[in-house]
């Protein structure tokens, strides 16, 4: 029970790995503040929760509004005395070729993968101040690498990541750490989520199934991480390839993503 009498808050909690990473959490004694668009899935998973013997709340939250996301961190404040962890995990992705990706697109984009997770962030602080708790930024291997056909996402998890860096030197002494996770491919809704912000249920995952860690194994090692306040945590065997290559070797990276086409 690593997490017990703690209250961890997880935005982006009603599908893939905000709702794996919660029921993980769960599993280890945490108090969950699960926060998402979708309530039905909130009251489904805190349902689920309940059910094994945790505790879970759900708070109805857009992270793109900041007067929601001030309020929601007042809400956790009021309800329940303190806040722990904070995992900044809402996020989508545009996708296309460049040509065909408008200014409403990338606003769109980056309002909701780089603001909202920035906002969750200095919402958030200054309650994690108060216990040396741990922030928490999900980015995506794709920081690292270029991706054909979804630019807007890749750089709005390249700025994750920038933001994240700056972090640990801001909070540098202050007890709370900041850990950034930039998964590989995992069982997820990602692909599922149009350009627009629309969920499609049925559409058709276009990332390579073999490659694919299922989301209960991704939030084991994730959850482990977050305990260990790592500041950086790559994950799944081609996402550290990703990294070390993107970092090391561009020009093979650029050769490799050419010839993939996809993320």
């Amino acid at each position: 029970m690593q997490f017990k009498d703690q209250v961890v808050w997880i935005t982006g909690a009603s599908s893939g790995l905000g709702w794996a990473m919660a029921l993980e959490f769960a599993r280890l004694g945490a108090t969950l503040v699960l926060t998402a668009r979708r309530e039905k899935m909130l009251e489904q998973l805190v349902a689920h929760i309940e059910a094994a013997g945790g505790r879970a709340v759900a708070m109805a939250c857009d992270v793109t509004d900041d007067a929601s996301l001030r309020a929601t961190a007042d809400r956790i404040a009021a309800e329940l005395g303190r806040l722990d962890v904070a995992v900044a995990n809402a996020g989508f992705s545009v996708s296309g070729r460049f040509e065909d990706i408008s200014a409403a697109d990338w606003d769109r984009q980056m309002r909701l993968n780089v603001t909202a997770l920035a906002m969750t962030a200095r919402h958030a602080l200054p309650q994690l101040r108060a216990t040396a708790g741990r922030l928490v930024l999900i980015g995506s291997a794709s920081a690292f690498v270029p991706v054909p056909r979804a630019a807007p996402y890749a750089a709005s998890k390249a700025a994750v990541h920038s933001i994240g860096e700056t972090l640990q030197i801001e909070l540098s002494g202050s007890g709370v750490s900041c850990t950034t996770i930039h998964p590989g491919f995992v069982e997820s809704n990602i692909a599922r989520v149009d350009s627009a912000g629309v969920f499609h249920p049925d559409a058709r995952d276009p990332r390579p199934a073999r490659l694919m860690w299922p989301s209960d194994r991704a939030a084991r090692v994730m959850v482990r991480a977050i305990r260990r306040r790592r500041k950086v945590f790559v994950f799944t065997g081609h996402g550290r390839l990703a990294y070390w290559v993107g970092r090391l070797v561009p020009p093979v990276a650029r050769v490799a993503m050419r010839k993939v086409g996809v993320r």
